[in-house]
């Protein structure tokens, strides 16, 4: 009986290890750096999700892809952007009813007109 247990409490020590190392694994993505403020924690992924490609501003106008995106959405297919200015972004595509375009401010959220 009592090898029985203790092959089971070995068996259950190594699973909880192997459930464990991934937990730790996560851990890397902190980092420890000195600089002129002294020794800090560098956090990899914070920095990352604050950054969106924008700047300071956010986005200045209607992405395409979300324009094409937002236009397939709502039944387009096949679409494409025709013409793209600086007010707006006209999207052609087909409908079960046959050639079908939509046109949308140059905006960000990309809103219909």
């Amino acid at each position: 009986m009592r090898k029985t247990l203790q092959f089971v409490l070995v068996g259950l020590a190594a699973i909880s290890g192997l459930t464990i190392s991934p937990t730790i694994a996560a851990a890397q993505d902190l980092e420890l750096r000195i600089g002129p403020g002294g020794v800090g924690v560098y956090d990899r992924d914070r920095d990352r999700d604050r950054y969106d490609g924008y700047g300071r501003r956010g986005p200045r106008g209607c992405d395409p892809d979300d324009a094409l995106d937002i236009a397939r959405s709502e039944g387009l297919r096949r679409a494409q952007i025709v013409r793209m200015s600086p007010r707006s972004i006209v999207v052609q595509g087909m409908t079960r009813r046959g050639p079908e375009r939509i046109t949308f401010a140059n905006r960000r959220g990309c809103p219909e007109i």
